[in-house]
């Protein structure tokens, strides 16, 4: 096995398409030895930049992701985009929106795009994606943009995965103040006004300005959110969000946030590797059926939840006297 997965390394870091389909495709169905691939890639990670597009339905954030590929290839910079997909209710796969949408784009050499499904997990972004960008970042796509699905609240683990956190919203459907209101307003890198052509839009952007006057501070190392204005449909105004993107990149430099920011990324997803092991490795087949016997206790009230759960994981497998 470790003589194949040399082999398949070596061909993703030469960015053999194939090799890297199939990389992807080993990571997320967690085929034997997707571990020890991912092992051997990290080492030669962490030269891409993560850009994470999010924000509510119909925001337009799959024409802004399309443009932006756009930019950065005019820009001769090799992008891989990681378009993350509600679960499809029959097969447990990604819908394939995102691809369909982006086909023209997906045919160029310097492009890689991959949906994923986020099989439940309602942050938007399932944590194998994480694993997916440093599979491409190893590949050598300078850039990876991670697009979420559009859940509103829950949308907010992006800000963990992503270097700088665009939020997309539109001027009608007053998304500035439902950022505000959802979390969305404290993971905002860049905030972009799409479809800022129609009507409301300057009452919109302004609106959301001056809820971001109310959480700026007068520190000079800390970064205060843009407000882009863009037009999807024409690409206009993607050339100043890319810019600004790279502002904000050069200002967590400059400031030594963007070392930290890395830092507790990776520390957040060691905890959450950590805990997904352990409960793999806790829930054998006796305690799941100790569960099951329990509760029925539970419901009736002859023990509490709490007491279920210090017995499960203080005790040897057995039977509440």
């Amino acid at each position: 096995m470790s003589e194949e997965i040399e082999r398949q390394t070596r061909a993703i870091l030469r960015g053999d398409r194939l090799a890297i389909t199939r990389g992807i495709t080993k990571v997320e169905n967690e085929k034997e030895g997707w571990d020890e691939l991912l092992s051997r890639l990290y080492r030669h990670s962490g030269e891409a930049y993560r850009i994470g597009v999010t924000g509510p339905p119909g925001a337009g954030k799959s024409t802004i992701t399309q443009k932006l590929i756009a930019y950065y290839r005019e820009h001769n910079k090799n992008v891989g985009v990681i378009a993350v997909d509600p679960t499809s209710p029959f097969t447990g796969g990604a819908i394939l929106g995102d691809r369909v949408r982006m086909q023209s784009e997906s045919m160029n050499e310097g492009v890689f795009i991959r949906s994923m499904a986020t099989r439940g997990n309602l942050g938007g972004l399932n944590t194998k994606a994480q694993d997916v960008a440093d599979l491409l970042d190893a590949a050598g796509f300078g850039i990876i943009i991670m697009e979420t699905v559009g859940v509103g609240q829950s949308e907010l683990d992006v800000a963990d995965a992503a270097d700088t956190t665009v939020v997309v919203l539109v001027p009608e459907s007053g998304d500035s103040i439902q950022a505000m209101k959802s979390g969305l307003m404290e993971i905002a890198d860049l905030f972009v006004m799409n479809k800022s052509d129609r009507d409301g839009a300057d009452q919109a952007v302004s609106a959301l300005k001056t809820i971001l006057t109310m959480r700026i501070t007068h520190a000079n190392d800390q970064w205060h959110p843009d407000v882009i204005r863009t037009v999807g449909t024409t690409g206009k105004g993607i050339d100043i969000l890319a810019q600004r993107i790279d502002h904000h990149h050069h200002f967590m430099t400059e400031h030594g946030l963007f070392q930290k920011r890395q830092t507790h990324r990776e520390e957040q997803r060691v905890r959450e590797l950590a805990e997904e092991l352990l409960s793999k490795s806790f829930w054998t087949e006796e305690r799941s059926t100790l569960l099951k016997e329990l509760a029925p206790k539970i419901s009736a009230r002859d023990i509490s939840p709490q007491e279920a759960a210090l017995h499960l994981t203080t005790h040897e497998v057995g039977a509440i006297e």
